[in-house]
Protein backbone atom coordinates (compact mmCIF):
# COMPACT_ATOMS: atom_id res chain seq x y z
CA UNK A 1 0.00 0.00 0.00
CA UNK A 2 2.70 2.61 -0.61
CA UNK A 3 1.33 4.32 -3.14
CA UNK A 4 2.90 7.53 -4.03
CA UNK A 5 0.48 9.78 -3.86
CA UNK A 6 0.16 8.53 -0.33
CA UNK A 7 3.93 8.77 0.71
CA UNK A 8 4.02 12.66 -0.83
CA UNK A 9 0.84 13.84 1.51
CA UNK A 10 2.25 11.98 3.97
CA UNK A 11 6.30 13.23 3.70
CA UNK A 12 4.97 17.06 3.55
CA UNK A 13 3.04 16.64 6.45
CA UNK A 14 6.02 15.67 8.73
CA UNK A 15 8.09 17.71 6.53
CA UNK A 16 8.94 19.37 10.12
CA UNK A 17 10.52 16.14 11.56
CA UNK A 18 12.67 16.10 8.15
CA UNK A 19 14.92 19.39 8.35
CA UNK A 20 18.29 17.13 8.05
CA UNK A 21 17.04 16.19 4.31
CA UNK A 22 18.81 17.94 1.72
CA UNK A 23 15.54 18.64 -0.19
CA UNK A 24 13.65 19.56 2.48
CA UNK A 25 15.51 22.26 3.09
CA UNK A 26 15.57 23.50 -0.18
CA UNK A 27 11.78 22.98 -0.54
CA UNK A 28 10.72 24.54 2.79
CA UNK A 29 12.81 28.11 2.05
CA UNK A 30 11.29 29.01 -1.21
CA UNK A 31 7.26 28.87 0.07
CA UNK A 32 7.93 30.52 3.45
CA UNK A 33 9.83 33.48 1.67
CA UNK A 34 7.40 33.86 -1.56
CA UNK A 35 4.19 33.12 1.58
CA UNK A 36 5.52 35.95 4.04
CA UNK A 37 6.47 38.29 0.74
CA UNK A 38 2.79 38.30 -0.67
CA UNK A 39 1.04 37.61 2.66
CA UNK A 40 -0.67 41.40 2.49
CA UNK A 41 -1.85 40.98 -1.58
CA UNK A 42 -3.51 37.35 -0.55
CA UNK A 43 -4.36 37.63 2.89
CA UNK A 44 -2.26 34.27 3.78
CA UNK A 45 -1.95 33.87 7.38
CA UNK A 46 1.54 33.54 8.35
CA UNK A 47 1.99 33.75 12.03
CA UNK A 48 3.62 30.89 13.01
CA UNK A 49 2.65 27.80 10.44
CA UNK A 50 5.01 29.29 7.27
CA UNK A 51 7.69 26.58 7.93
CA UNK A 52 5.22 23.51 7.46
CA UNK A 53 2.16 24.52 4.94
CA UNK A 54 3.97 24.48 1.46
CA UNK A 55 0.67 23.15 -0.12
CA UNK A 56 0.49 22.72 -3.84
CA UNK A 57 -1.89 25.44 -3.85
CA UNK A 58 0.05 27.68 -2.05
CA UNK A 59 3.44 27.03 -4.48
CA UNK A 60 1.26 27.67 -7.28
CA UNK A 61 -0.03 30.81 -5.62
CA UNK A 62 3.20 32.25 -5.08
CA UNK A 63 4.63 31.12 -8.26
CA UNK A 64 1.94 33.56 -10.21
CA UNK A 65 2.19 36.02 -7.84
CA UNK A 66 6.13 36.00 -8.58
CA UNK A 67 5.14 36.67 -12.12
CA UNK A 68 3.50 39.82 -11.43
CA UNK A 69 -0.28 38.21 -10.74
CA UNK A 70 -1.06 38.43 -14.33
CA UNK A 71 -4.96 37.71 -14.99
CA UNK A 72 -5.66 37.70 -10.72
CA UNK A 73 -8.33 40.45 -10.59
CA UNK A 74 -8.43 40.38 -6.88
CA UNK A 75 -5.14 41.98 -7.22
CA UNK A 76 -6.29 44.86 -9.68
CA UNK A 77 -9.15 45.74 -7.95
CA UNK A 78 -7.08 46.42 -4.52
CA UNK A 79 -3.95 48.03 -6.04
CA UNK A 80 -4.83 50.30 -8.77
CA UNK A 81 -7.48 52.74 -7.85
CA UNK A 82 -5.86 53.26 -4.72
CA UNK A 83 -2.98 55.31 -6.21
CA UNK A 84 -4.43 57.62 -8.44
CA UNK A 85 -7.35 58.41 -6.18
CA UNK A 86 -4.63 59.44 -3.49
CA UNK A 87 -2.21 61.23 -5.35
CA UNK A 88 -4.87 63.14 -7.12
CA UNK A 89 -6.67 63.79 -3.82
CA UNK A 90 -3.16 65.12 -2.72
CA UNK A 91 -2.10 67.17 -5.56
CA UNK A 92 -5.38 68.38 -6.67
CA UNK A 93 -5.94 71.28 -3.97
CA UNK A 94 -1.93 71.88 -3.86
CA UNK A 95 -2.06 73.74 -7.83
CA UNK A 96 -4.55 76.23 -7.03
CA UNK A 97 -3.96 76.90 -3.24
CA UNK A 98 0.16 77.80 -4.32
CA UNK A 99 -1.50 79.62 -7.22
CA UNK A 100 -3.81 81.88 -4.68
CA UNK A 101 -1.00 82.68 -2.44
CA UNK A 102 1.59 83.51 -5.04
CA UNK A 103 -0.88 86.13 -6.73
CA UNK A 104 -2.04 87.55 -3.61
CA UNK A 105 1.44 88.20 -2.42
CA UNK A 106 2.11 89.38 -5.39
CA UNK A 107 -0.93 91.89 -5.69
CA UNK A 108 0.04 92.88 -1.95
CA UNK A 109 3.96 93.74 -2.89
CA UNK A 110 2.75 95.67 -5.47
CA UNK A 111 -0.22 97.64 -3.95
CA UNK A 112 2.47 98.79 -1.21
CA UNK A 113 4.82 99.91 -3.78
CA UNK A 114 5.42 103.73 -2.54
CA UNK A 115 8.42 106.11 -3.55
CA UNK A 116 10.25 106.83 -0.17
CA UNK A 117 10.68 110.18 0.89
CA UNK A 118 14.33 110.48 -0.32
CA UNK A 119 13.15 109.49 -3.25
CA UNK A 120 10.57 112.39 -3.48
CA UNK A 121 12.64 114.97 -2.45
CA UNK A 122 14.90 113.82 -4.76
CA UNK A 123 12.54 114.17 -7.82
CA UNK A 124 11.34 117.41 -6.74
CA UNK A 125 14.74 119.05 -6.57
CA UNK A 126 15.62 118.05 -10.15
CA UNK A 127 12.12 119.87 -11.16
CA UNK A 128 12.57 123.35 -9.65
CA UNK A 129 12.82 125.23 -12.61
CA UNK A 130 10.97 122.66 -14.55
CA UNK A 131 8.67 124.25 -17.38
CA UNK A 132 6.50 122.01 -20.20
CA UNK A 133 6.44 122.99 -23.67
CA UNK A 134 3.72 122.13 -25.67
CA UNK A 135 3.82 119.26 -27.72
CA UNK A 136 0.83 118.92 -30.12
CA UNK A 137 2.13 116.11 -32.08
CA UNK A 138 2.89 113.85 -29.52
CA UNK A 139 0.15 114.64 -27.16
CA UNK A 140 -2.63 116.43 -29.10
CA UNK A 141 -4.71 118.61 -27.53
CA UNK A 142 -7.90 118.93 -26.32
CA UNK A 143 -10.77 121.29 -27.87
CA UNK A 144 -13.12 123.62 -25.70
CA UNK A 145 -16.33 121.90 -25.25
CA UNK A 146 -19.00 123.62 -22.86
CA UNK A 147 -20.94 120.36 -22.57
CA UNK A 148 -17.69 118.78 -21.78
CA UNK A 149 -18.17 116.34 -18.20
CA UNK A 150 -15.28 114.45 -16.62
CA UNK A 151 -16.60 110.97 -17.57
CA UNK A 152 -17.21 108.78 -14.80
CA UNK A 153 -16.76 111.22 -12.36
CA UNK A 154 -20.58 110.94 -11.09
CA UNK A 155 -19.04 107.68 -9.64
CA UNK A 156 -16.33 108.95 -7.87
CA UNK A 157 -17.45 109.46 -3.86
CA UNK A 158 -16.25 111.85 -1.65
CA UNK A 159 -15.61 115.16 -0.93
CA UNK A 160 -12.15 115.13 -2.33
CA UNK A 161 -14.01 114.19 -5.97
CA UNK A 162 -16.23 117.02 -5.92
CA UNK A 163 -14.22 119.43 -7.87
CA UNK A 164 -14.22 116.64 -10.80
CA UNK A 165 -17.64 116.07 -10.37
CA UNK A 166 -18.92 119.77 -10.77
CA UNK A 167 -16.38 121.15 -13.78
CA UNK A 168 -17.77 122.20 -16.62
CA UNK A 169 -15.30 124.39 -18.91
CA UNK A 170 -16.36 128.05 -19.51
CA UNK A 171 -15.19 130.62 -22.13
CA UNK A 172 -14.02 134.13 -20.37
CA UNK A 173 -11.74 136.66 -21.50
CA UNK A 174 -9.21 138.02 -19.72
CA UNK A 175 -10.60 140.95 -17.14
CA UNK A 176 -13.26 138.41 -16.45
CA UNK A 177 -10.38 135.72 -15.62
CA UNK A 178 -8.18 138.89 -13.43
CA UNK A 179 -11.08 139.87 -11.60
CA UNK A 180 -12.13 136.29 -10.24
CA UNK A 181 -8.67 134.97 -9.81
CA UNK A 182 -5.13 136.67 -8.72
CA UNK A 183 -3.22 134.08 -9.91
CA UNK A 184 -3.17 133.00 -14.04
CA UNK A 185 -0.11 131.71 -15.53
CA UNK A 186 0.71 130.63 -19.11
CA UNK A 187 1.59 126.69 -18.87
CA UNK A 188 3.09 124.51 -21.66
CA UNK A 189 1.09 126.60 -24.29
CA UNK A 190 -2.02 127.49 -22.69
CA UNK A 191 -3.31 129.70 -19.56
CA UNK A 192 -4.36 128.27 -16.18
CA UNK A 193 -6.25 129.80 -13.47
CA UNK A 194 -5.94 128.74 -9.74
CA UNK A 195 -8.12 127.95 -7.41
CA UNK A 196 -8.52 126.07 -4.07
CA UNK A 197 -5.71 124.07 -4.95
CA UNK A 198 -6.55 123.07 -8.25
CA UNK A 199 -5.21 124.03 -11.42
CA UNK A 200 -8.04 125.10 -14.31
CA UNK A 201 -7.36 125.97 -18.33
CA UNK A 202 -8.63 129.49 -18.67
CA UNK A 203 -10.46 129.00 -21.96
CA UNK A 204 -10.65 131.99 -23.84
CA UNK A 205 -8.18 133.95 -22.03
CA UNK A 206 -5.69 133.99 -25.34
CA UNK A 207 -7.03 132.75 -28.44
CA UNK A 208 -3.39 132.54 -29.66
CA UNK A 209 -2.46 130.05 -26.52
CA UNK A 210 -5.15 127.48 -25.98
CA UNK A 211 -2.82 124.66 -26.03
CA UNK A 212 -4.56 121.74 -23.49
CA UNK A 213 -3.39 118.08 -23.00
CA UNK A 214 -6.60 117.72 -20.34
CA UNK A 215 -9.58 119.57 -19.73
CA UNK A 216 -10.10 119.64 -16.11
CA UNK A 217 -9.06 120.39 -13.03
CA UNK A 218 -5.35 119.36 -11.91
CA UNK A 219 -4.72 119.43 -8.10
CA UNK A 220 -1.14 120.91 -7.24
CA UNK A 221 -0.87 120.00 -3.30
CA UNK A 222 -0.42 122.53 -0.32
CA UNK A 223 2.49 124.46 -1.77
CA UNK A 224 0.67 125.57 -4.91
CA UNK A 225 2.86 124.74 -7.49
CA UNK A 226 2.40 125.03 -10.89
CA UNK A 227 0.21 122.47 -13.01
CA UNK A 228 3.68 121.25 -15.01
CA UNK A 229 5.78 121.22 -12.33
CA UNK A 230 3.14 118.99 -10.48
CA UNK A 231 2.62 116.52 -13.39
CA UNK A 232 6.86 115.98 -14.18
CA UNK A 233 6.87 115.21 -10.61
CA UNK A 234 3.88 112.78 -10.84
CA UNK A 235 5.76 111.57 -13.76
CA UNK A 236 8.78 110.74 -12.63
CA UNK A 237 7.96 108.61 -9.79
CA UNK A 238 5.40 106.66 -11.84
CA UNK A 239 8.81 106.34 -14.22
CA UNK A 240 10.84 105.12 -11.46
CA UNK A 241 7.95 102.56 -10.51
CA UNK A 242 7.59 101.24 -13.81
CA UNK A 243 3.94 102.58 -14.40
CA UNK A 244 5.05 105.07 -16.70
CA UNK A 245 6.59 104.69 -19.82
CA UNK A 246 6.76 107.93 -21.62
CA UNK A 247 8.84 111.10 -21.28
CA UNK A 248 8.76 113.38 -18.81
CA UNK A 249 7.13 116.51 -20.23
CA UNK A 250 4.89 117.73 -17.60
CA UNK A 251 1.97 117.41 -19.84
CA UNK A 252 -1.47 115.29 -18.38
CA UNK A 253 -1.63 113.28 -21.86
CA UNK A 254 -3.75 109.84 -22.16
CA UNK A 255 -0.07 107.97 -21.81
CA UNK A 256 0.27 109.38 -18.35
CA UNK A 257 -3.42 109.60 -17.46
CA UNK A 258 -2.96 105.63 -17.91
CA UNK A 259 -0.48 105.32 -15.67
CA UNK A 260 -1.91 107.29 -12.78
CA UNK A 261 -5.20 104.84 -13.27
CA UNK A 262 -2.90 102.24 -13.06
CA UNK A 263 -0.88 103.05 -10.04
CA UNK A 264 -4.31 104.50 -8.49
CA UNK A 265 -5.74 100.96 -9.11
CA UNK A 266 -3.17 99.24 -7.21
CA UNK A 267 -3.54 101.30 -3.96
CA UNK A 268 -6.92 100.88 -3.76
CA UNK A 269 -8.10 104.44 -4.43
CA UNK A 270 -10.88 106.02 -7.01
CA UNK A 271 -9.39 104.92 -10.29
CA UNK A 272 -10.18 108.54 -11.69
CA UNK A 273 -7.07 108.87 -13.81
CA UNK A 274 -6.31 112.15 -13.26
CA UNK A 275 -4.02 114.04 -10.56
CA UNK A 276 -6.30 113.98 -7.58
CA UNK A 277 -5.61 114.69 -3.66
CA UNK A 278 -5.61 111.60 -2.65
CA UNK A 279 -3.13 110.13 -5.57
CA UNK A 280 -0.76 113.03 -4.58
CA UNK A 281 -1.33 112.25 -1.22
CA UNK A 282 -0.25 108.76 -1.83
CA UNK A 283 2.53 109.79 -4.12
CA UNK A 284 4.49 112.13 -1.11
CA UNK A 285 3.85 114.86 -3.27
CA UNK A 286 0.99 117.22 -1.54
Amino acid sequence: MHQPGAMKERGMTNERGAMNQPGAGKGQKAPVHQESATAPATGTDVSGHAAGMPTPGAKHQAEQQQKGMKGHPAAKTSATPAAPAAAAASAAPSVPAAGQQNAQANAGAKAKKKPDPQQVQQVKSQHASFRAQPKPQQVQPVTFNQNHRIEGSDRWQGQHYEVFRSYHPEWHDQGWYHQHYPRVELIAGGYYFFNAGYWFPAWGYSPSAQYYAYDGPIYAGQHAEPPDKVIADVQALLQQMGYYTGEVDGLLGPLTREAVSAYQADQGLTTTAVIDQPTLDSLGLA
